[in-house]
C-alpha cells in the first residue's frame, strides 16, 4: 500500500524550518509520511579528480549529517522517521524533477516562502513563473508564509 509522501527541501534557508514544521503537523494529521531531499550542487573542479571525489564525499556526509539531526525533529513532531533523499543535481528544481518521476508516492510538495517581504524565494518565483508540472504529472505545491508562528501553523495544518 501506498502512504502518501509529503516532500520537503532540506536547505539551509529559515523558510526550511516553517516549511518542514508545516509538513510534519501535514503529515501527522493526515497519516501521512514525510520525505526530506537534500540536493548537492556539483563542485566545480576540472581538475584533480582525486579532490572534486573527496570535495562530494564531504558534501554527501554533511548532507547526512544535516538530515540525521533534522529527522529528531520529524520524530519528534510525527512519531515516524522521514525518508532521506539526496540528488546530486545543478538546481533543486532539476532535482525535484527527477526524484518526483521517480516517486509516484509523493503527493504535495511542500515548499517556504521568504520570510518579512523578501520575496517568494528562487524556487517559488520559478514555480510561479514555469508552472509545477514534475516529472510527467501534476503535483499540488503548498507554499507555507515563512514568517507562519507554531500556534498558526498548529491551526492551518
Amino acid at each position: 500500500m501506498s502512504q502518501r509522501k509529503f516532500l520537503v527541501i532540506a536547505d539551509d534557508t529559515p523558510e526550511f524550518q516553517t516549511a518542514l514544521r508545516f509538513a510534519c503537523r501535514r503529515a501527522r494529521s493526515t497519516g501521512g509520511h514525510l520525505a526530506m531531499l537534500r540536493v548537492i550542487e556539483p563542485a566545480v573542479f576540472e581538475h584533480w579528480s582525486g579532490v572534486r571525489e573527496e570535495i562530494e564525499r564531504q558534501a554527501r556526509a554533511e548532507a547526512e549529517a544535516f538530515l540525521q539531526k533534522m529527522a529528531e525533529f520529524v520524530i519528534a513532531e510525527t512519531g515516524a522517521a522521514p525518508e532521506f533523499i539526496i540528488v546530486n543535481a545543478e538546481s533543486a528544481r532539476q532535482a525535484l524533477r527527477s526524484v518526483i518521476a521517480e516517486d509516484p508516492d509523493i503527493k504535495i510538495l511542500v515548499l517556504g516562502a521568504a520570510p518579512h517581504g523578501r520575496g517568494p524565494g528562487p524556487l517559488v518565483a520559478s514555480i510561479a513563473k514555469e508552472g509545477i508540472r514534475w516529472g510527467g504529472r501534476n503535483l499540488p505545491v503548498t507554499v507555507v508564509p515563512g514568517e507562519l508562528t507554531d500556534e498558526e501553523i498548529a491551526d492551518l495544518a
